[in-house]
């Protein structure tokens, strides 16, 4: 803190001049004051989400899933593991007793990079009606 004396070079009766500043310290401090009280009010940022996660490790699987391949070669022609399936209706039945068992097997289908759309689309709707739930396109660059 500094104090204005003024110049010793004015006559001993006179008045003295105003002082033209305003005091800044008291205004610091307060402004302090309320910094320190913003950052005690704010709260901690919690940016985490709870999970209820299982606790152990999961038993492994008792035995290896069933897998059912589909191969649509580019002519459009349907294997089924290999086989060739010779009209729809026999791919029907084979994915509807795939559909009536209770543990589903995994269905691949591997189409040709050259087939049509529209055979591979037949094949997954065909699934897809039927009840076939488990079943995924699979690449394979040996077929393809």
């Amino acid at each position: 803190m500094s104090m204005n004396v003024g110049s010793g070079s004015a006559a001993p009766n006179a008045d003295p001049e105003p002082m033209m500043e305003m005091n800044m310290t008291p205004l610091i401090d307060v402004m302090l004051v309320l910094i320190i009280m913003l950052i005690i009010t704010i709260p901690k940022a919690n940016h985490s989400v709870n999970l209820n996660m299982p606790v152990g490790t999961p038993p492994p699987p008792t035995k290896e899933p069933v897998v059912v391949q589909i191969d649509v070669d580019f002519d459009g022609t349907i294997l089924w593991d290999g086989a060739v399936v010779p009209d729809r209706a026999q791919l029907e039945q084979k994915l509807m007793n795939v559909a009536a068992q209770a543990d589903q097997p995994e269905v691949h289908l591997r189409p040709n990079k050259l087939v049509n759309y529209e055979s591979v689309a037949g094949v997954m709707a065909a699934a897809q009606r039927l009840g076939v739930t488990k079943i995924g396109l699979v690449g394979n660059e040996q077929f393809q």
